[in-house]
């Protein structure tokens, strides 16, 4: 498979089904599924941005990003978290992943975006750009993370002013303020 034979777009309202089918066969648990339901309802989380990959037509991964601010400080420069991804298991490994990432981050430049945070597995993300321990960079996460994992709290600048927009505690959107979420 090329990523020649891959579109990828944002979503819609009847891609609903196809988006929680992914989460569910890549993740192999309803707790995906449900947090990108209750992601793209949450107004805290908005405006957001959720892409689909499509492999000759079939819904094969999905990204999901939505708005971060500083807890408690007035000036709020734009920032978003990534989370959820997922792929289909059939379409793992082929660089689609990679693909809806840097379509997300290329969507999020257009916003005028200025840092971009990510939980995740600390091998995979900074190959597009993340930077582990986002904590030690001035960002702690919103539930704490303890050090020795803190490689997997991440963050990419990808405005013009870099990480000089200030530092603090990220807020995150309301849907994903369940201390599970931000246990890798």
């Amino acid at each position: 498979m090329s990523l020649n034979n891959i579109q990828i777009r944002k979503t819609q309202i009847e891609d609903f089904y196809a988006i929680t089918e992914i989460h569910e066969q890549a993740f192999c648990n309803k707790k995906e599924p449900e947090l990108v339901a209750n992601l793209l309802d949450d107004e805290s989380g908005k405006p957001l941005i959720s892409l689909l990959a499509l492999h000759n037509g079939q819904p094969a991964g999905h990204i999901l990003f939505t708005r971060a601010y500083f807890d408690g400080q007035s000036r709020q420069p734009v920032m978003y978290i990534l989370a959820p991804l997922a792929v289909k298991p059939e379409f793992q490994c082929r660089g689609i992943g990679g693909a809806l990432i840097k379509a997300g981050i290329r969507l999020l430049q257009e916003k005028g975006t200025n840092l971009v945070f990510v939980l995740g597995h600390k091998d995979y993300y900074p190959r597009y750009g993340f930077l582990p321990h986002a904590a030690r960079l001035g960002y702690p996460a919103p539930y704490h993370i303890p050090d020795e994992l803190g490689e997997y709290w991440m963050v990419q600048p990808i405005g013009e002013s870099g990480f000089n927009i200030g530092k603090g505690k990220i807020k995150c959107a309301d849907a994903l303020r369940r201390p599970e979420y931000w246990r890798e």
